[in-house]
């Protein structure tokens, strides 16, 4: 069973790492596009349960996830794919290309800390072109502390991407899975109160019923 770099005795299942009492795989449902997503994540990143660089490898057909270690670094050729230009999507970026092909493009994502981010940046910075998204609005990240006004999960960012690139069915697909693993990531952490006013306004309540309401049972001893 997956287990996080802390000491944790809990079980975790494989795919959607939850505890089995909350495990979400029923609602898995890949999202496939013409674009290809790599993610670039940070070795303290990697072994958290709440990851969304990795719901990401977990739910989009064809994406690749690379473990970022400072004293060893993921070489160009191991990640950049030829025959596509590769976006590195960062704040601190150009903005986005009018009329881009997704068919043509490799986005390259940076999942960690704001500081880890900043280190995997030196290295990756010239693989690419660094690209600045317009992105606006709370963030639905609700297993961040203190999320803070224009700050996102990773996974927030590729749908922001999809959305600008015209993949409306993509990232519609796509948030329902986010904010699955973020409701059951709240009820992991028992806190029930919260992830009712999450759910309150997510579009899961019509998309996935039946799965909530059996996430919703109570259970002997759980």
């Amino acid at each position: 069973m997956a287990r996080s770099v802390v000491l944790e005795t809990t079980p975790r299942c494989e795919r959607c790492r939850c505890p089995p009492r909350w495990c979400i795989c029923a609602g898995h449902q890949p999202v496939a596009t013409p674009l290809q997503v790599d993610v670039l994540i940070h070795k303290r990143e990697y072994w958290r349960p709440t990851s969304t660089g990795r719901l990401i490898n977990r739910i989009v057909t064809g994406s690749r996830g690379h473990v970022f270690w400072q004293e060893k670094p993921p070489g160009r050729a191991s990640v950049v794919q030829p025959g596509r230009e590769l976006w590195i999507l960062h704040p601190r970026g150009e903005e986005l290309p009018a009329g881009a092909v997704p068919a043509n493009l490799q986005v390259l994502l940076l999942d960690g800390s704001w500081s880890e981010a900043g280190s995997m940046l030196e290295v990756v910075g010239q693989w690419g072109r660094r690209i600045s998204l317009p992105m606006t609005g709370p963030s639905r990240y609700w297993l961040r502390n203190a999320p803070g006004a224009g700050k996102y999960a990773t996974v927030e960012a590729l749908l922001f991407l999809y959305a600008a690139l015209g993949l409306t069915a993509a990232e519609a697909a796509l948030r329902l899975q986010f904010e699955l693993h973020v409701y059951a990531g709240l009820r992991t952490r028992g806190a029930k109160a919260r992830a009712d006013e999450f759910l309150a306004t997510s579009p899961l309540r019509t998309a996935m019923p039946e799965l909530l309401a059996r996430l919703g049972e109570r259970r002997p001893h759980c």
